[in-house]
């Protein structure tokens, strides 16, 4: 089983993405048991009306359904990885057959004891093809509705991967060009640091491309970052300090890859390049109540920030669409400037880590 990271949601899928959904599971069985109960509502009032209206009649019709769409939910559940591995139509096909067949089997019994009450009929046959008839008919409905329902799942992933990796693919190249401008200023005066810069490059850019998918552990991204800071370090010496609060942040929390040393790279563009006497970078986060807050913020000074490039505010708009397809619309990217300081701030829901949530 795969788990993909879409829209605050973790959306579970079967290797070959059968269209039946885990009908064990709590939403799965309350939608199934309400609708049952509009089918029992259907049915009693189908009927002639009388002058009173016949509670035990639909209370006995009620238990009869539910019956069959507990039982059959149960057994389709259990027989779902067997099903998985037929053709989706034939798939189809056996699970109306269950669903008739277990609509049989509690008419006889409900026949049988008499626990439906005076059932209106002209025959036992018409009894059972009546019933058979409409469990076929709603078994297919409802086959039909998760078939529907899958495909369009499975189209909105698939736009929602390539717009992601749309989206990682742009700000790789972004991430690779900045890093060289940073190598090439060292080469005139300090040609060891550059030869030794090209080969953190190098260590860099591969992890960068050591995973494919879009999310990564902090840990792995913390030390890209890191790696990437080691190359800024020998360009801007002491000009460039670093502080860390991040001790509360588990190691196998999932994040957006490329997310945190873009922020750190805006930092020093913006914060500490354009000063002659450089200044401190800080980096905190933290994971609380499942709710994961990153802040990076450096000196903020705005005659000098006014001359300087441009350039990584696309990464910024970036890392917020990526944040905003990952984690939905409770992610945010902010941007603050107060005492001095410019703060860039994300944040996003993540209740589960690294292990249990693998990415596309």
């Amino acid at each position: 089983m795969r788990i993909d990271w879409f829209k605050n949601k973790q959306v579970p899928l079967l290797d070959d993405d059968f269209f039946l959904p885990e009908l064990c599971l709590p939403e799965a069985l309350l939608s199934m048991v309400l609708l049952a109960e509009l089918l029992v509502l259907v049915l009693v009032l189908s009927e002639p009306m009388q002058p009173d209206f016949n509670w035990v009649r639909l209370a006995l019709t009620s238990l009869f359904v539910q019956w069959i769409v507990l039982l059959s939910a149960a057994l389709l559940c259990r027989l779902r990885p067997q099903l998985a591995r037929l053709r989706p139509w034939l798939a189809g096909a056996c699970c109306s057959a269950i669903v008739v067949g277990l609509t049989l089997a509690c008419t006889a019994v409900a026949d049988y004891f008499q626990l439906a009450g005076p059932l209106q009929r002209s025959g036992e046959v018409n009894l059972y093809l009546r019933h058979a008839l409409i469990g076929l008919i709603m078994s297919a409905l409802l086959l039909r509705y998760f078939y529907l329902q899958s495909q369009w799942r499975r189209q909105q992933q698939a736009e929602l991967r390539a717009r992601i990796e749309s989206l990682q693919a742009r700000i790789r190249p972004h991430f690779l060009f900045n890093s060289l401008n940073s190598i090439a200023s060292l080469i005139a005066f300090a040609p060891e640091k550059a030869e030794q810069a090209v080969l953190d490059l190098s260590d860099l850019f591969r992890a960068s491309l050591a995973k494919p998918g879009t999310l990564v552990s902090w840990r792995d991204e913390l030390e890209l970052a890191k790696r990437y800071l080691s190359i800024e370090q020998y360009r801007l010496g002491d000009r460039l300090q670093l502080e860390w609060q991040i001790d509360d942040v588990p190691d196998d929390l999932p994040i957006p890859q490329l997310t945190l040393q873009p922020l750190l790279e805006n930092a020093l563009i913006y914060g500490i390049q354009p000063r002659i006497e450089g200044g401190l970078v800080r980096v905190e986060a933290s994971y609380m109540d499942g709710v994961f807050q990153l802040r990076v913020s450096n000196p903020y000074d705005e005659g000098a920030t006014a001359a300087t490039s441009r350039g990584t505010r696309q990464a910024l708009v970036n890392i917020d669409a990526r944040l905003a397809a990952l984690f939905g619309p409770r992610a945010s990217l902010s941007v603050d400037r107060r005492d001095g300081r410019h703060f860039t701030c994300l944040r996003y829901p993540c209740a589960r880590l690294t292990q249990e949530a693998r990415a596309i």
